[in-house]
């Protein structure tokens, strides 16, 4: 699907600025579609989001579910969802296709995430990671940032896996990533592959580093100033931009888990990617917002001091914050597991009412 430049979005006029891009956080045609229109250059998937196409497109994805399950009886609902996220991912990649190809690779990738359940497994990570790259040319796989998701991060890029660092909120999870895929890569180029072929990316989630201290701000019976919070995760971003841009990773920064427009207009103007999702995305495109370089600027300092007297997000915003082995444990990692791992089971659920329909449902 080619491009089509629109005045009427403030979200392709974001990629004006330095080399930011926008991507669609959702991998429903519809909405794949809605993007590129507007300037969008790649998309994102997790299992929240392949759960809500799957509600949103039921009819469609529960015949097919009975056309696989006719085809493959023995199959469980586990193996039939995989088939079906498969198939989204690949008809997703193939709206990215003409992208991939005019930039060789930097742009058009459609990121697809290994079974979260895997997620203290890295041996199986990869293995799962090397059937969805096959997919597509142009699909990347997310891991989760976990200590067992560092090694597959670093395995899977070594065998030429376009990988997404994702389940990642922080500073220290963010370099720890980075350095993973710097190390897969040198591995992959003494191997005799090549890895500028490759367009790795990191994630911090920054709506859910926010989320997550709202969590403890309640919980711990803090008195935290109104709206200070919300800038947890943008100054997070920030603060890694600038070490990857010290460092020179070849990884790019991608700010996910949107909750408000600051997460738009306070990260553009760096070599960072925006993953956008796309109700936000008629939001910000109605809004008459025009985006500015701003990435650079810093956060207030008295809003920074305010948020280090929450133990989380030094932890998060500090470097040295946390090490591997504490990833698996923080607040945010644990609650998007878990998240994560229910939408699988969710999923499922909706494959299971398609293929075995309760025989005690009410019928109008």
């Amino acid at each position: 699907m080619s491009r089509t430049t629109l005045t009427d979005s403030p979200l392709l006029r974001t990629a004006q600025f330095g080399s930011t891009d926008c991507w669609n956080d959702s991998c429903a045609v519809a909405d794949l579609a809605y993007a590129i229109e507007r300037g969008a250059v790649g998309a994102t998937s997790n299992p929240p989001i392949i759960l809500e196409v799957l509600g949103r497109e039921k009819s469609q994805w529960g015949s097919r579910a009975l056309a696989l399950h006719a085809a493959n009886p023995g199959w469980t609902e586990s193996e039939l969802l995989w088939a079906i996220v498969e198939e989204m991912g690949i008809r997703g990649a193939a709206l990215l296709a003409d992208i991939h190809e005019e930039t060789r690779g930097r742009q058009g990738w459609l990121s697809l995430q290994v079974d979260p359940a895997l997620h203290g497994n890295p041996d199986r990570m990869v293995a799962h990671a090397v059937r969805l790259a096959s997919l597509a040319p142009n699909i990347q796989v997310k891991f989760p940032v976990t200590a067992a998701g560092i090694t597959a991060l670093e395995e899977a890029t070594a065998l030429g896996v376009n990988v997404n660092a994702t389940v990642s909120f922080s500073v220290p999870q963010a370099i720890a990533a980075a350095d993973a895929i710097e190390r897969g890569l040198a591995r992959l180029e003494l191997s005799g592959g090549d890895p500028t072929r490759l367009a790795p990316t990191v994630v911090i989630m920054v709506g859910r580093l926010d989320d997550w201290l709202k969590v403890v701000a309640e919980r711990d019976l803090l008195s935290i100033s109104p709206g200070a919070l919300d800038w947890a995760g943008i100054a997070v971003m920030k603060r890694a931009a600038a070490i990857f841009s010290e460092r020179g990773y070849r990884s790019r920064l991608l700010a996910a888990a949107f909750r408000h427009h600051l997460h738009w207009t306070e990260l553009v103007g760096g070599n960072v990617i925006l993953t956008i999702p796309p109700a936000w995305q008629v939001r910000f495109n109605k809004s008459g917002i025009e985006p500015s370089s701003r990435l650079d600027l810093p956060v207030d300092a008295a809003i920074l001091r305010e948020l280090a007297t929450m133990p989380d997000f030094r932890r998060a915003y500090e470097p040295d914050g946390m090490t591997p082995p504490e990833f698996d444990s923080f607040g945010p990692t644990l609650r998007t597991l878990r998240g994560f791992i229910k939408a699988v089971r969710d999923a499922e659920s909706i494959l299971r009412d398609a293929v075995l329909p309760n025989p005690d449902a009410k019928t109008v």
